[in-house]
């Protein structure tokens, strides 16, 4: 690794690896937040030093660092943005197959951080549109258009309530109508793994948040019905 390319968000090429070498030594809190702030800029910007760093990371990691795998998800889940580095993440394929066990073996302990490890598996198989949307369906709003009238639709899943509805910022949310939720064998490739990883890790809200965001929505307007996850993909999938 030529660490003389490899800047990190304040232009320097020297601190990372000085860094890296100080926390695979010891565990040392403040040279983890350094490096969280040169390698990650405002929580979705990454560097050539970012990219440098993942494996050494993902080394640190599969030794069960809690710090280095917080890190190394973090700078996966950014890896879709415009960071100009694309040939450098070509070269971590092997690091990101890697994390991919690390991951997978954290979720089967069912851990408190359960979520933010699930977004960070999704982001490593490539689905970073759910990887950065994705919650604990205790509340969350997605927004779709209708596929045959265009009108915006409010797709509700949570405590609250399952539904499809049109929002009106004075009313709220009006003319609901209930999800259809897709049972396991039609959920698409997808939507699948995401429900059998969840059921898998006894996340058993989380297996049914999917099963509806990949499920059925009829629009209020025209009253058409439609995949809530097709759509939505198709219009936040990011382009890499």
């Amino acid at each position: 690794m030529n660490w003389a390319q490899m800047y990190d968000c304040y232009g320097d090429v020297d601190r990372v690896p000085v860094l890296l070498a100080q926390v695979e030594r010891e565990d040392d809190p403040e040279a983890w937040d350094e490096l969280g702030y040169r390698l990650i800029l405002e929580g979705d910007m990454v560097f050539p030093a970012s990219f440098a760093a993942l494996p050494h990371l993902v080394r640190l990691a599969a030794l069960r660092s809690t710090p280095a795998r917080e890190l190394a998800g973090a700078i996966v889940r950014c890896t879709a943005g415009h960071h100009g580095c694309h040939d450098l993440l070509a070269g971590c394929f092997t690091a990101i197959a890697a994390f991919r066990e690390v991951l997978d073996r954290h979720l089967r302990s069912r851990p408190d951080d359960y979520l933010t490890s699930f977004r960070d598996l999704i982001a490593v198989e490539g689905h970073y549109h759910w990887s950065a949307v994705l919650g604990d369906f205790a509340d969350d709003f997605y927004q779709v258009a209708c596929p045959h009238c265009a009108v915006e639709v409010t797709i509700a899943i949570g405590s609250y309530g399952r539904f499809s509805a049109i929002r009106d910022w004075n009313l709220g949310d009006v003319d609901r109508r209930d999800l259809k939720p897709a049972s396991p064998s039609e959920l698409s490739s997808c939507g699948r793994w995401l429900h059998e990883t969840a059921v898998r890790d006894g996340q058993l809200v989380l297996a049914d948040g999917v099963a509806h965001l990949f499920g059925q929505a009829e629009c209020p307007c025209c009253a058409s019905v439609f995949n809530i996850a097709d759509e939505y993909a198709s219009s936040n999938r990011p382009l890499m």
